[in-house]
């Protein structure tokens, strides 16, 4: 099962969906275009350490991730409120660098999909939070923990730090 697949169970999809208002389908879609882009740089963050160190890299993510309130960032996105963007912003700017990075990945989305850039620059720091929550929910042993979700969510992480731990 994909991430996407995972996220749409779970109910952000169609949060996301009403938060942004627009069509469920497009969100699905938005969300399954951009999610390669989120979790491919969350890898190279993760096996890119500054200084010759490996942990660097991760260190920066696994902050963003736990300054963020880990597995309560998927909570936020999936709650009645507002989701507040700033965290899923953080998680952005450490797996990019820049926010030039972030509106190229909308930009070429937005050129594959037919969905207009700004509604994918909305989505972005959502989906960030939302994997990120999820991903550290199903580490930690919460939410849904031993399921095959969480497996392959370990799947994901592990090929992560597996990737940076043989550099």
């Amino acid at each position: 099962m994909s991430l996407a697949q995972m996220l749409q169970q779970s109910g952000v999809i169609e949060s996301m969906a009403g938060e942004l208002g627009i069509d469920p389908q497009m969100a699905k879609v938005g969300a399954g275009a951009l999610l390669p882009a989120i979790v491919a740089g969350m890898g190279r963050s993760a096996t890119g350490g500054s200084g010759g160190d490996p942990m660097g890299g991760l260190g920066g993510l696994a902050g963003a991730i736990l300054g963020g309130g880990g597995g309560n960032m998927l909570d936020a996105v999936l709650g009645q409120s507002p989701t507040p963007t700033q965290q899923g912003n953080d998680i952005l700017g450490n797996i990019f660098g820049s926010k030039d990075v972030s509106r190229g990945v909308a930009g070429e989305v937005a050129a594959l999909t037919g969905i207009d850039e700004n509604i994918l620059k909305k989505m972005l720091p959502i989906l960030a939070m939302a994997a990120a929550g999820y991903m550290a929910k199903n580490a930690s042993g919460g939410g849904q923990g031993g399921s095959a979700g969480g497996g392959a969510l370990g799947g994901i992480l592990g090929s992560i730090v597996t990737g940076m731990m043989s550099r």
